[in-house]
């Protein structure tokens, strides 16, 4: 009863939450005017080996582990070598004037430590910074930028590898703007009122704004990142256009039925909204659950996701009546704005009835169908490979990009991911030596190509020192690679006194690859658990939850395969603009989980409850899915293909990481709504009639009651006649609130 009273009171001082909302927006707008930026995510893990290396080199070399840097490669022209006197004066010119500039640290040349390649064609610079690279002026930045631009006009092939001059990563862009105005389209269609398709688009517009600029002005004191933003944006805009889009749907039933505007916005709160509730509190529980799963950039996405749905929750019950309150007739059907009776509206066949009837006919071959096509597209489940894709599968048209591809032509693939050796020399009696002793030993071992010359801390206990592996940073064999270094650990050191940590990016990469699955498993039964629990609850049932598990874990299993088929397998790559197959994001799986979850409770919630409703009120279970679908179907398909239509706007992004994220979110969203909603959900509830809602009685009596269906409000509302889109008797009818 309470968000049936909120709806007719937002219906009612509309004024009032309009104003309220506007003055939230412009507030977190002003105060994220004066925060600080949000830095980029370090994507590390406390408690794994290279994460501590790196504290290590925190402490024991101050400032060193911030530090930006830029990698100079120069290659030189078909026939020529970069050690030509005119081509090394070139390079030696740029050195000097890259180390003036005021943020710089050193500038080391090729001809300074040997990096130049053996047949001679490429060699690269190292450019060190005072800063990270958040922190460097837009002048330090111009100045590399001017000096290289001189020397390519030299006759050099020159390019920058890291981030001081990496591109900006580009987040949609005019891909995401088609997947809104494709969203829009099937508002429009659905709707069939310019008014109702834009109701919901403001909102979740309105929605993200607020969401995003609360992020931005306190993510400094919550150690949030720019990478956390996305996540959120994404779900905040889908969220959004679907939570208003039930609200507004189900006003338009019960004006259809005959209620007063003010009346029909509290009833659609009351019932649409609690599903909307529960919905939305099932996402941020999965979302907030990645916080648990010890990866910090997983759960600061999922804590501001979380945040961004929440949002969304509060828009859909407060300021989709509101806005309602404005425009009363205009988000009606046009049948309706002109008089035409609407009592045949609930009992008429449309699409949604045909399906269902067309399912229940057949759906034993319908569920083995359905099953079969998810278990085929999860097959590539078992050869998931986790790590974190780098400038490889970056745009060519990045200098990055570039850069990547001539050291690896003239270095081979290891230069791009070197392993950074820390020896903590302390009970050393020699430090040097014993880091010269560990250099040599892991220079003697299989896959490593060179190692450099040890460096000392100014307090002469720790050593620095990089090896390049002979594999790429993405291969399997550099993984191996760390593995036996590691394991050799104590034959290495014995003697020394000293002992060492390998790190790097590339090994924090293939070190929190190996620690997502271990905590993928826990929290996919935590997630599961949770989805069985709630809905046990929801729909009172012991056999529905079960369904609903069973279909999410085909669901999620077949996303994540066909996430393997097309980044790491490259089916079908060129067709999204992926330059470069290689392993999936390390914690794409267990973010898909939470984020899936969430999103598919919303289409059971949503379409089963329909049903459930249908069933309380008498009729057969098998009457009671088709009575469903011819309520829910319609609404249900709109807000998959919105959710689809928006996520896949993402897989336009210039960055691998956010256009698989995409990719996948679209992928999952379509295979659940569609298959696992759609077919296998009417077939397995046709298959189990009346036992599909049966509950022992002693757990009916201990299970809490939620009232998704509004069952107190019929009571306490009763309408003349039967509803024709919602034939449940409704008794007293109210004056219209407005």
């Amino acid at each position: 009863m309470f968000l049936y009273r909120l709806g007719r009171l937002a219906f009612r001082r509309r004024w009032s939450v309009l104003l309220v909302w506007l003055a939230v927006l412009a507030g977190v707008g002003f105060a994220a005017s004066t925060a600080a930026e949000l830095p980029e995510d370090s994507g590390t893990i406390p408690g794994i080996e290279a994460s501590d290396a790196f504290e290590l080199i925190r402490q024991r070399f101050p400032g060193n582990a911030e530090r930006a840097s830029a990698r100079v490669v120069f290659v030189a022209a078909p026939g020529e070598k970069v050690t030509d006197a005119d081509n090394r004066a070139t390079i030696d010119r740029l050195v000097t004037e890259a180390s003036q500039g005021a943020q710089v640290v050193a500038a080391v040349g090729p001809f300074q430590v040997g990096a130049v390649s053996a047949d001679g064609s490429t060699a690269y610079a190292m450019v060190t910074y005072t800063a990270p690279a958040d922190d460097l002026t837009d002048a330090s930045r111009q100045q590399l930028r001017e000096a290289v631009d001189r020397v390519r006009t030299a006759g050099l092939t020159v390019e920058v590898g890291g981030p001081v001059l990496a591109s900006p990563p580009q987040v949609g862009g005019v891909s995401e703007l088609v997947g809104i105005g494709l969203a829009a389209l099937v508002l429009l269609v659905t709707f069939g009122s310019l008014v109702a398709a834009g109701l919901p688009l403001l909102t979740a517009l309105l929605g993200v704004g607020v969401s995003m600029l609360a992020i931005f002005t306190v993510g400094g004191f919550f150690g949030l990142s720019t990478t956390s933003t996305t996540l959120a944006a994404m779900l905040g805009l889908a969220v959004g256009i679907d939570y208003a889009l039930f609200v507004v749907s189900r006003y338009r039933e019960e004006r259809a039925g005959g209620h007063p505007s003010g009346e029909a916005a509290g009833l659609a709160v009351g019932t649409a909204g609690s599903a909307v509730v529960v919905a939305g509190l099932t996402v941020v529980i999965a979302l907030a659950g990645l916080a648990a799963v010890g990866i910090p950039t997983a759960a600061r996405m999922g804590l501001t996701a979380a945040g961004a749905v929440i949002v969304a929750v509060l828009i859909a019950v407060t300021l989709v009546p509101a806005l309602l309150g404005f425009c009363p007739d205009a988000v009606l059907a046009r049948r309706v704005r002109r008089g035409r009776a609407p009592g045949s509206a609930g009992t008429t066949d449309n699409a949604g009835t045909r399906w269902a009837r067309l399912v229940l006919r057949r759906p034993v071959a319908v569920l083995l169908g359905s099953v079969a096509g998810l278990v085929l597209l999860a097959v590539p489940v078992l050869d998931l490979r986790l790590g974190m894709p780098g400038d490889e599968t970056r745009s060519t048209a990045t200098t990055e990009r570039r850069a990547y591809d001539a050291l690896a032509a003239g270095f081979g693939p290891g230069v791009n991911g070197p392993l950074v050796i820390v020896v903590d020399a302390r009970g050393a009696a020699d430090p040097q030596a014993a880091a010269q002793r560990i250099g040599a030993t892991i220079a003697a071992t299989p896959g490593v190509v060179t190692v450099s010359p040890a460096q000392l801390n100014p307090a002469g206990d720790t050593a620095l020192f990089t090896a390049i592996p002979s594999s790429a940073p993405t291969s399997e064999r550099t993984g191996d690679l760390i593995q036996r270094i590691r394991d050799a650990r104590p034959g290495t050191v014995t003697g020394t006194g000293a002992t060492f940590l390998v790190t790097g990016t590339t090994a924090v990469e293939i070190d929190i690859a190996r620690t997502v699955p271990g905590a993928l498993v826990p929290y996919l039964a935590i997630v599961l658990g949770l989805a069985f629990l709630l809905l046990l609850v929801i729909f009172r049932s012991l056999l529905v939850p079960l369904k609903a598990v069973f279909g999410f874990l085909l669901s999620v299993l077949a996303s994540i395969g066909a996430v393997v088929a097309v980044f790491q397998w490259g089916w079908g790559a060129d067709l999204i603009g992926l330059e470069q197959a290689g392993p999936i994001i390390s914690m794409m799986p267990i973010m898909l989980v939470g984020i899936i979850f969430g999103l598919a409770m919303d289409y059971e919630v949503f379409l089963v409850s329909r049903m459930r409703e249908a069933h309380m009120r008498g009729e057969p279970a098998r009457q009671a899915v088709v009575t469903g679908f011819r309520h829910s179907a319609r609404v249900v398909v709109a807000a998959a293909l919105i959710m689809v239509a928006v996520f896949a706007g993402f897989v336009g992004a210039d960055l691998s990481m956010i256009k698989m994220i995409g990719f996948s979110l679209a992928t999952a969203v379509l295979l659940d709504a569609f298959v696992v909603r759609m077919a296998l959900v009417p077939a397995l509830l046709a298959l189990l009639g009346e036992r599909a809602w049966a509950l022992p009685r002693w757990l009916d009596r201990l299970l809490p009651r939620l009232d998704l269906e509004g069952e107190a409000l019929r009571r306490r509302h009763t309408i003349e006649g039967a509803s024709a889109v919602d034939p449940v008797p409704v008794a007293g009818r109210e004056s219209p609130a407005g």
